[in-house]
């Protein structure tokens, strides 16, 4: 059975994904959040969120690494009580690592989630957008598409999943900007790029109002669904390269 020890692995990703350039979140924490005795890998899970459900089934399929978007701090700093307590022996007794990668998994050109949406949409990136701490971390592509086609090809792109869409701008899109996640609240900055509907997975609740009184169309395809580009893009990549096996578990939020 191919292997590749656990360190190689590690190397290979932070050096690709650039884990000690790109400044994220505190809690945050890119790269391996969780060691394991083996120092080998053979078969990588990859999931959205490194949560009790998805350890546990990373566990039952016999997985050595977790390859996550979302890490395991996302709630900050915890008493390793309960189910902290249980996330934690869960993967030591698996003997499972774990690997997260946040922004620098959303903006990677090749297995990034905002470059991989734009290209299931079928749009070609012309700029970046939404400064965070120094990196570009939206993509903005040009289309001729109508809303609503532009509306039928983002539910195809997220499995089929239920678009909100804000119509608060032209039924005629030219400039579309694309940020995974939570960047709907990102809307008064959207419309200073000059993008005139923006794509993202969630937003507050005054995003809508506030898309509509600055005239942008606003699509949330959900937090989730949107992220879900990456890990799966990285895990075949892995698995390609260093000759593994790969499984992608589904945990949705329906976020």
């Amino acid at each position: 059975m191919p292997l590749v020890s656990t360190p190689t692995l590690v190397d290979y990703l932070d050096s690709e994904l650039r884990i000690g350039e790109i400044v994220d979140y505190s809690n945050a924490l890119n790269g391996l959040q969780m060691a394991h005795r083996s120092g080998k890998v053979t078969k990588i899970v990859a999931a959205v969120d490194a949560c009790l459900p998805v350890m546990r089934k990373a566990s039952v399929l016999k997985a050595d690494l977790l390859l996550v978007h979302h890490g395991m701090f996302w709630n900050g700093l915890q008493p390793v009580v309960n189910s902290v307590f249980e996330k934690i022996s869960t993967c030591v007794d698996a003997d499972l690592a774990i690997y997260s990668a946040h922004l620098p998994l959303d903006v990677h050109p090749t297995w990034g989630n905002n470059a991989l949406l734009a290209r299931s949409l079928g749009l070609s990136p012309s700029g970046t957008w939404l400064d965070y701490k120094g990196t570009k971390i939206g993509l903005i592509a040009d289309t001729d598409l109508t809303l609503d086609a532009l509306v039928e090809r983002t539910q195809l792109a997220v499995g089929g999943g239920n678009v909100h869409v804000c119509r608060g701008g032209s039924s005629r899109p030219k400039r579309i900007g694309i940020c995974t996640g939570g960047a709907g609240s990102e809307v008064a900055a959207a419309k200073a790029a000059g993008i005139d509907t923006l794509i993202s997975g969630e937003g507050p609740h005054w995003s809508y109002t506030l898309a509509e009184e600055l005239g942008i169309n606003v699509l949330y395809a959900g937090h989730y669904a949107t992220e879900t580009f990456g890990v799966k893009a990285l895990a075949s990549h892995l698995a390609d390269k260093f000759g593994l096996e790969w499984q992608f578990v589904d945990h949705p939020t329906g976020l």
